[in-house]
């Protein structure tokens, strides 16, 4: 009896041991998985399509509120133009406000309510100006980069170069 006594005790220190271990796993497990199903909860992402072929070259998930930034170089004044936005509830783009060093051909002189000058660049905000999409003609040198919650999401440069784009905040 002792003997058998002796084996169950070593039997519950070996299961105890891995315990912990085990219940180490379990919890990186539940983490992952929590991260994984609050992303599924969105269900959303940002992506950016080839506008006649429908070829995707970006996708980042995205939710309601999610900041966008779009930076480029304006074609005529050759000027950086930044462009920010929200994501709306309904999955369309809001464009917040531009901010811009100079004015020039086709630069608004009157869009927002607000406009002010600072660190030498010109600032229209609360535009509220709704876009289901925005697209454009991606340009290598023009096109300067896209950041989703202030992570890189693109630059122009590693996007096809004279390629019509089409970003877009959509369900999976």
């Amino acid at each position: 009896m002792s003997d058998f006594v002796s084996f169950l005790r070593r039997g519950k220190r070996k299961r105890a041991s891995r315990v912990p271990a085990a219940l180490a796993v379990v919890l990186v497990l539940l983490c992952i998985a929590g991260c994984a199903s609050r992303d599924a909860a969105h269900g959303t992402v940002l992506r950016i399509y080839d506008w006649k072929t429908g070829a995707v070259y970006a996708e980042v998930p995205a939710r309601p509120g999610s900041r966008l930034f779009f930076g480029w170089i304006h074609s005529l004044e050759n000027i950086p133009w930044n462009e920010y936005y929200h994501v709306a509830p309904t999955l369309d783009l809001v464009l917040d406000a531009i901010t811009f060093p100079a004015f020039g051909a086709g630069i608004p002189e009157d869009k927002g309510r607000v406009c002010y000058v600072r660190d030498g660049l010109i600032h229209m905000e609360e535009i509220d100006q709704v876009f289901p999409e925005l697209i454009w003609l991606n340009s290598h040198t023009a096109t300067r980069e896209i950041r989703l919650d202030g992570a890189l999401v693109a630059r122009g440069s590693a996007l096809p170069q004279h390629t019509r784009l089409r970003l877009v905040i959509e369900k999976r």
